[in-house]
């Protein structure tokens, strides 16, 4: 199926003063309504890392879970689960950060990787960068690399994607929305 970034970017609400005021959330619900543009997005990411040296699939809490897992099967790759704090059952590493909506911390167990893993991150959206640079901080805590971090959206006005970049994390993304679409 060819991709059809308008067709994507259609289906993406936008949903004004949430979750505060003056933040403008990008809900992807009625994509994943669409099994025609969810199959879209998840062919568009298979052929992207189909022969690429990914080794694992980190999926980041929660809307990450949705997209990592259909990878994750179609790649024959382990899924890692980042989550946020408190949500893991077993022995946890952290990484605290500041999102646009305040401090957080995300945890991946620390059995997760064992040291020179290639790993694809895997979110909804980038858009300030705060969750997937700590979720690199996770992979780089237990010795992997991160291959790309993926997204169905970029939001570049508030720079998360120039900030991953500027800390040698290469990034990838379907669509992009600026402030005033």
């Amino acid at each position: 199926m060819i991709f059809d970034e308008y067709s994507i970017k259609s289906l993406v609400r936008p949903i004004p003063n949430f979750p505060k005021a003056g933040v403008t959330f990008r809900d992807i619900t009625p994509l994943y309504q669409s099994p025609r543009a969810m199959r879209m997005v998840a062919d568009s990411l298979i052929q992207r890392y189909v022969e690429s040296p990914v080794t694992h699939i980190a999926a980041i809490d929660a809307r990450g879970f949705l997209l990592g897992a259909v990878l994750a099967y179609e790649l024959n790759k382990p899924l890692i689960l980042v989550r946020k704090a408190g949500k893991l059952p077993a022995d946890v590493i952290s990484e605290t950060y500041r999102s646009e909506y305040g401090d957080c911390v995300v945890q991946m167990h620390r059995d997760a990787l064992k040291g020179g893993e290639q790993v694809l991150l895997l979110d909804d959206l980038i858009a300030t960068g705060g969750t997937f640079l700590a979720a690199a901080g996770l992979v780089k805590q237990l010795g992997a690399k991160v291959y790309e971090a993926a997204a169905i959206i970029d939001l570049p006005d508030l720079g998360g994607s120039r900030k991953m970049q500027d800390a040698d994390i290469p990034t990838y993304t379907l669509c992009a929305f600026g402030l005033d679409e």
